[in-house]
């Protein structure tokens, strides 16, 4: 029996999403496994239609308008789609990424020899020449998930996940479009996966590349995104005691790095390293004393 894979593409004003198309046009589908693609275009007005058609393609290619500038809306038009094809498997890539051929191949052989329901692999930073030696060395902008050790619920990213699909627990969960411009999205979604029953694993081999764009190059944007990152981590905390244990844990460790940063003031990638670390913890404390809906 064919199993059928729908890859999600959700692509906002990015022309980047063009080289993603084309990587995903030289994938080798898993044995037994037939390809689809789906784009979903989160601008306002189908700007991304003509760059679409225009691509290179070796798959079915799908074209979605979900015109809300919110990500959440995107990605659940994607689990609209998957549902009306009735796809046994749902895989997430994001437009300023760079699929191996044996991408799916790998996530789905780690699926498949674990029995897990959804399998994560990481995204590899590629960095220009004028990134900052220390933006190097602490490399940051790669993604490359891990379990949650002793923890009853895990999670994942978008940015590079296969999830079983069709038939189970989960299937008829969307994600929460009040999160969808503040960041989390895909964190809650997971973590309400794994209240649902579903089984996680990592598999390294299954690499994306992304290369920096040029405007993720600062301290800046690095440290919106490990606070952002921080209370996407305290979604997981839903009950009042819950929420106190994390704030109670994670406020002594923003302090602490923030003490280790101070004794490395002369060295970037030291100091930088405890700043960003210490934004997460404070980023969790705060996301877990004040939480979002989710």
């Amino acid at each position: 029996m064919v199993e059928r894979v729908l890859v999600c593409l959700c692509t906002h004003r990015r022309h980047s999403v063009l080289r993603t198309l084309t990587s995903l046009s030289r994938l080798r589908a898993p044995e037994g496994c037939e390809i689809t693609i789906v784009v979903i275009d989160n601008d306002r007005t189908p700007s991304a239609r003509d760059l679409i058609r225009g691509a290179t393609r070796s798959w079915p290619v799908k074209y979605r308008h979900a015109p809300a500038h919110n990500i959440s809306v995107a990605r659940t038009a994607g689990l609209a789609t998957a549902r009306t094809l009735r796809a046994d498997w749902l895989a997430f890539i994001d437009d300023d990424e760079i699929a191996q051929p044996d991408w799916l191949c790998q996530l789905m052989a780690t699926a498949r020899a674990t029995g897990a329901d959804v399998v994560s692999g990481p995204a590899r930073a590629l960095y220009p020449p004028e990134a900052s030696d220390w933006m190097r060395d602490l490399d940051l902008h790669s993604n490359r998930p891990v379990l949650r050790a002793g923890a009853t619920l895990q999670t994942a990213h978008t940015s590079n996940a296969l999830v079983r699909f069709a038939g189970t627990a989960w299937q008829d969960i969307d994600f929460d479009p009040a999160l969808g411009t503040t960041g989390g999205e895909d964190t809650a979604w997971f973590f309400e996966l794994s209240r649902r029953g579903a089984s996680f694993a990592i598999c390294p081999e299954a690499e994306l590349l992304e290369p920096v764009a040029s405007s993720r190059l600062s301290f800046r944007w690095l440290a919106r995104r490990r606070f952002r990152m921080g209370r996407s981590h305290a979604i997981g905390a839903r009950r009042p005691v819950e929420r106190l244990a994390l704030v109670a844990s994670a406020v002594p460790k923003a302090i602490y790095c923030g003490l280790r940063a101070a004794l490395g003031v002369t060295f970037a990638t030291r100091r930088n390293f405890w700043l960003l670390r210490g934004l997460l913890h404070a980023g969790a404390a705060v996301g877990a004393a004040l939480p979002r809906r989710g």
